[in-house]
């Protein structure tokens, strides 16, 4: 099922060489219905002037990107955590972003169980303070190739036990295809995260076969194997109604002209459901 571009978002790292006024003014143009801002890109700006600016244009901030990295072997670590997720919170909020992406990470000095302890526990803290702002906080599981020291949270299943655990409105998930394709349980999980409401975000690109590099070679969408048209048809029967969010990290095409590159991306996009 293909919506409309104006119901497709795309994340400002996707076109990393751009800064937020090029990102706006170029997704604006081709029609692009929605912006997920990486933090990055708004040092040295007014964050409400900025979000202005991008309301103006016609966008629609989905999120802004990224908060988490909680656990540390370190207590003043994870307490510095805390204030940068805090200092997020305010961030999201002057932009006038509902939600915060959680890329939760992990310590490899110390278990998964003992990070995956330390993130419950650093949301859990912010649960009052992101409540006081009307900012959600959304927690992306990663590839299980990233436990070591970017996520101890890797499969849906945990993202959803933890959500559902947290208990509050403002605590959900945040499904990337990237991450969480090869899961065998991934439409059972994608329909209890519906069930209970925490579904909060769906982001897109593909994993191609042969990477380079598991960070920055992602594939735009129909160029890996992932079946993205299967696995949006489970988060659409969900009754999720958010924007498709395209997320690509990639050295390739970072590389390229980014107006040629856009071009790709919509292309992409556009027969990705023919």
């Amino acid at each position: 099922m293909q919506v409309p571009l104006s119901h497709v978002c795309i994340h400002s790292i996707t076109t990393k060489p751009w800064n937020i006024e090029q990102c706006v003014h170029h997704y604006s143009r081709e029609g692009f219905g929605g912006i997920s801002v990486w933090r990055n890109t708004l040092e040295n700006r007014n964050i409400q002037d900025t979000g202005k600016m991008i309301r103006d244009h016609g966008l629609e901030i989905t999120s802004l990107v990224r908060g988490g990295f909680f656990p540390s072997v370190s207590l003043e670590k994870r307490q510095k955590s805390i204030d940068d997720n805090r200092k997020a919170i305010d961030e999201a909020a002057a932009l006038g972003a509902p939600l915060i992406v959680l890329v939760c990470g992990a310590d490899p000095g110390q278990s998964l169980e003992m990070s995956r302890g330390q993130i419950k526990d650093s949301i859990e803290a912010l649960i009052p303070y992101a409540l006081a702002s009307n900012v959600k906080l959304a927690i992306e599981p990663l590839h299980p190739v990233y436990a070591g020291d970017r996520s101890a949270i890797n499969t849906m299943k945990q993202a959803n036990d933890m959500a559902l655990d947290l208990d509050s409105p403002v605590v959900g998930v945040a499904v990337d295809v990237y991450h969480v394709w090869w899961d065998p349980d991934l439409e059972y999980e994608i329909k209890r995260c519906g069930n209970i409401n925490k579904l909060f975000a769906y982001h897109i690109c593909d994993w191609k076969t042969g990477l380079s590099d598991v960070l920055n070679d992602r594939g735009l969408m129909g160029e890996g194997c992932i079946n993205i048209k299967q696995i949006t048809e489970w988060v659409r029967k969900t009754g999720f109604s958010g924007m498709e969010e395209i997320e690509i990290f990639s050295n390739l095409y970072w590389s390229m002209d980014q107006n040629e590159y856009l071009n790709k991306i919509k292309s992409s996009y556009l027969n990705l459901y023919k």
